[in-house]
């Protein structure tokens, strides 16, 4: 095993022999060039894993002579050796790095043992289409380990066209990325998302008006009757007729403040029109109690008046022998609806905001509405906390114009000043 200063002129001048050799540096102990026998030429650095002549006997390749220089692969062994002095094993550590797990393999893993095991269904059918249209086409072929907050920085604000699917795709690999640590494929508390800032959103809740909720009620009715009348941009009338239990469905909504969802799987079962409630064994929240006001029960009632058997789906969709089945269509439905009352962008979600809105109104607390809609964390109420300003600023109005009244002499207040008073 000749020994050589490595650098350029006496690489060049190894000799091709026909027979693989090594040639080692004079300075770094270690440091050589492995010549094959068709004469390719590689640095590489030589070690024994956990030191003394009892260590594992390492290589590992540092580059291909032309593609690096010799000054370049003696940094690197220098480096290396200075790893080894420490107790490290580059080597394995390379071959570790090599087999560890790609993002994409996160992902695969997260769907599988987390999202699909621990979120309802439609939130896991959410957390899926951002994974697969998203997160995976961008960061799939990164290792997890190496993920750092640039990255991740960089895959966020590529998405800032559709901000408000940047920042859910921004939460779902944060969530793989925390189960990633918990599973050892990072080290805990280096999840490089929550240091990303997310994109400002637009509030998407949409709160009705009186108005709005009497045009509204007015084409519910009318919907009952007859079919909707509805003109389109070219002038010509179109008819539209809407599934009565889709009205049913609109009214159940208004009434309660509950999720779509929670309304198309009401059963009679779940139902105590005695008492005015539903217990719903399971929701976006879990197990909850949805309470049942009049006018809700009037909803149901007028179901049961239709001769119907108090048993199975509340709303159902089918027709035959398919009667029994739920209803699942209120998409359309509500289009229809929504065009016909002029409630543009108001999205059946909204209804649940709106019943929201006019319990905030009528001086509920932020408590008791949580537990109206069926809350399971007091932050997720706490958005509507902005609107109890509305009855504080309507009485401000109702006290001041009194007494600007008064002073201008056109009757409002009569006020009565008393000594020690407060």
């Amino acid at each position: 095993m000749p020994r050589i200063k490595i650098k350029k002129s006496s690489v060049d001048a190894l000799e091709v022999t026909g027979k693989r050799y090594t040639a080692t540096d004079t300075e770094i102990a270690g440091f050589c060039v492995r010549v094959s026998a068709a004469g390719r030429k590689d640095y590489g650095y030589r070690y024994r894993a956990g030191g003394g002549r009892n260590g594992r006997p390492r290589w590992y390749s540092i580059g291909t002579h032309g593609a690096i220089t010799p000054d370049q692969a003696r940094e690197i062994a220098r480096s290396l050796a200075a790893d080894v002095a420490r107790g490290g094993d580059p080597a394995a550590d390379r071959q570790a790095h090599r087999e560890a797990p790609t993002v994409s393999e996160l992902l695969d893993l997260y769907l599988v043992d987390h999202v699909q095991k621990k979120n309802k269904p439609a939130t896991a059918k959410n957390v899926r289409q951002l994974i697969e249209g998203v997160v995976r086409p961008r960061l799939g072929a990164l290792k997890v380990a190496d993920l750092t907050v640039g990255d991740v920085a960089r895959f966020h604000n590529a998405n800032s066209g559709t901000p408000y699917q940047a920042n859910r795709a921004l939460a779902a690999l944060s969530k793989a990325l925390s189960m990633a640590e918990i599973w050892g494929y990072r080290p805990a508390g280096t999840n490089p998302c929550p240091k990303v800032e997310r994109f400002r959103e637009r509030s998407r809740e949409r709160f009705l008006s009186v108005a709005e909720f009497q045009r509204l009620g007015e084409v519910l009715a009318e919907a009952e009757r007859a079919p909707l009348v509805l003109v389109g941009r070219d002038g010509r009338q179109r008819l539209r007729h809407v599934n009565p239990e889709a009205i049913r469905a609109f009214r159940l909504l208004i009434f309660t403040g509950a999720r779509v969802g929670e309304i198309l799987s009401l059963r009679w079962e779940y139902i105590d029109l005695a008492s005015g409630r539903a217990r719903l064994p399971d929701s976006k929240t879990g197990a909850k109690v949805l309470q049942l006001p009049p006018p809700a029960l009037e909803v149901l009632n007028g179901v049961l008046a239709d001769d119907r058997p108090a048993t199975g789906y509340v709303l159902r969709g089918g027709k035959g022998e398919d009667a029994e089945r739920g209803l699942v269509n209120l998409k359309g439905p509500w289009s229809v609806v929504r065009e016909a009352a002029g409630l543009d962008g108001v999205r059946l979600h909204d209804l649940r905001h709106a019943f929201a809105s006019v319990a905030v109104e009528r001086g509920l607390s932020l408590a008791m509405i949580g537990k109206l809609l069926g809350h399971r964390e007091t932050r997720t109420t706490a958005r509507y906390a902005h609107l109890a300003d509305d009855p504080q600023r309507a009485a401000a109005t109702d006290v001041a114009s009194q007494i600007a009244m008064a002073m201008r002499n056109e009757g409002g207040v009569v006020i009565s000043l008393k000594k020690g008073g407060g």
